[in-house]
């Protein structure tokens, strides 16, 4: 059995699609648009064939957890897992350069993996990995 896909709510629809097929080399499906329901989404697709579904539709309240300063129960986060510890520090360096947050690391985790945490344009938490190579 495999996770098909994520889904994620957004007010940034376009932006957020941009982002993950820009950064983490996502492959975007044509945009859905319903009509009657003014709703509209993305498929993004990855190499590993997980999938990442962006929505936007009027009336869907905005989050009020704080996702940069604390966590709450529930989905927290996605990880996007690369091959080494350098491409974990030039994915780091890459989003840096464009603005965005860094909350934390690069460090070494307990479990054994060399990562980072940053935010999406949504606030959404983002991990990158690769296990720890001495």
């Amino acid at each position: 059995m495999t996770i098909d896909h994520v889904a994620i709510w957004t007010s940034k629809l376009d932006k957020l699609k941009d982002y993950y097929v820009k950064y983490f080399d996502g492959k975007s499906n044509e945009k859905y648009l319903n009509k009657e329901r003014h709703f509209e989404s993305y498929f993004i697709s990855f190499e590993s064939g997980s999938r990442l579904e962006l929505m936007q539709m009027p009336g869907i309240p905005q989050n009020l957890n704080d996702t940069v300063e604390k966590q709450y129960q529930g989905i927290i986060h996605l990880a996007f897992g690369v091959e080494n510890m350098n491409m974990v520090n030039e994915k780091l360096t890459e989003l840096s350069h464009d603005g965005f947050k860094i909350i934390r690391g690069p460090r070494k985790t307990g479990d054994g993996y060399w990562e980072f945490e940053t935010l999406d344009p949504d606030n959404n938490r983002i991990e990158v990995s690769a296990i720890f190579a001495e």
